[in-house]
């Protein structure tokens, strides 16, 4: 994200964003229930979400937090969940943000040192289901962050970005954000978003030490499926995920069972854990000695990223179909890193959709929803690739 001059959100321009919710809108808050309302959560409102908030209070829908009538507990938890989330991770997920020194040993003390840091950032504000804006009181144009646990992406440059790109499909109506163009990008290819705030906007820009990985089982049984995996792992770190040394050594090791032959191979699967610092630099001479090395085109433009990110949906789909990747967590790729960048395309929101309506539930049941994402990666895999709408 760069920086840029905000525009403020007026009155008038918000109502407009509001015709396009397709919700209810009652009343707006008035100044009085603004102030009452952060006193009372003890949050402050970003100035164009206030002023968005004074022209209308969507309503009618579960997603929007009715800061009038609402469920005090429910609008605590919502503004709870974005560092629960992130310390759920810590605990169970192996997250740790490098801004916060080295990593103790003992679970308890991790949890305390990332509790004692994340009261010190700036709180996230709900907006709409898991989408939210920083809070910080008198500035404007913050990007609306969609979060869900430690995986946090933006999902608009600014409020009004955001609107467009959820409820019509269309990026906001500026330069560089025409057809053919990433919707969150400007003319340079560039992020019109500012890094705004402390840890959330780091985690958003890809810190290499907390970028989103795929966890996922190498259960190839061929040697082309394992030739597969490793070419797969080269793409997500092609397109900027994380691939852990753990993933390149087992995905080594099953190549090396089911007979692939490259002469970096073995050292690769059979490095001892203490050594787990050079699998990167084996992993990439293996996809060499393989021919799976990404490799430029010949005009020096940059690299089929968009060709990648439909290569690795593909497969995501198929860890799905295969029980390799969790539902929500192969699906949970998609939405967060193809859907975005491909344009979003109408073929893959029945996909997000379900994503997101798993990501929402918190913590608690979700075998129906899960099914439901298995169900639509059986059906896409089934059709034309890359898939198109009807």
């Amino acid at each position: 994200m760069i920086d840029s001059s905000p525009r403020p959100l007026t009155p008038e321009a918000a109502k407009d964003l509001q015709r396009l919710l397709g919700a209810e809108i009652g009343p707006g808050l008035s100044e009085d229930e603004l102030d009452g309302v952060e006193a009372r959560f003890g949050v402050r409102f970003a100035a164009d979400h206030r002023v968005f908030l004074a022209a209308g209070l969507p309503h009618g829908a579960r997603e929007w937090p009715d800061w009038r009538h609402g469920d005090p507990e429910d609008l605590r938890e919502r503004l709870s969940r974005p560092v629960e989330g992130v310390l759920f991770d810590v605990t169970h997920n192996g997250f740790w943000y490098p801004g916060w020194g080295p990593r103790p040993t003992g679970a308890p003390d991790a949890l305390r040192i990332a509790r004692t840091a994340l009261a010190a950032v700036p709180r996230l504000v709900p907006v709409y289901g898991h989408r939210y804006l920083p809070g910080t009181p008198g500035e404007s144009g913050h990007p609306v962050l969609s979060v869900h646990q430690s995986d946090i992406i933006r999902y608009g440059d600014d409020l009004a970005d955001y609107v467009r790109h959820e409820f019509t499909g269309r990026p906001n109506d500026q330069p560089g954000t025409g057809p053919g163009t990433r919707p969150d990008t400007g003319p340079t290819g560039r992020s019109r978003a500012r890094a705004t705030v402390r840890f959330w906007s780091t985690i958003v820009e890809g810190c290499p030490e907390t970028a989103f990985t795929t966890p996922h089982d190498p259960c190839a049984t061929t040697p082309a499926e394992a030739v597969e995996h490793l070419r797969m792992l080269a793409l997500e770190q092609l397109i900027g995920r994380r691939v852990h040394d753990d993933q390149m050594v087992q995905a080594g090791l099953v190549a090396l069972a089911l007979g692939v032959e490259a002469p970096s191979l073995p050292p690769l699967a059979g490095l001892p854990g203490d050594e787990y610092g050079r699998a990167g630099a084996l992993f990439g001479q293996v996809l060499t000695e393989l021919g799976l090395a990404p490799a430029p085109p010949a005009d020096g433009t940059a690299l089929p990223a968009e060709s990648a990110r439909w290569e690795l949906a593909r497969w995501w789909l198929r860890l799905i179909v295969t029980g390799s990747a969790a539902p929500a967590t192969g699906g949970g790729a998609i939405a967060h890193d193809s859907w975005g960048p491909l344009g979003r395309p109408e073929a893959l929101r029945p996909l997000v959709d379900l994503v997101d309506a798993w990501e929402s539930t918190g913590h608690g049941p979700r075998t129906g929803t899960a099914s439901a994402i298995v169900a639509e990666a059986r059906r896409l895999l089934a059709g034309p690739w890359p898939p198109h709408a009807d």
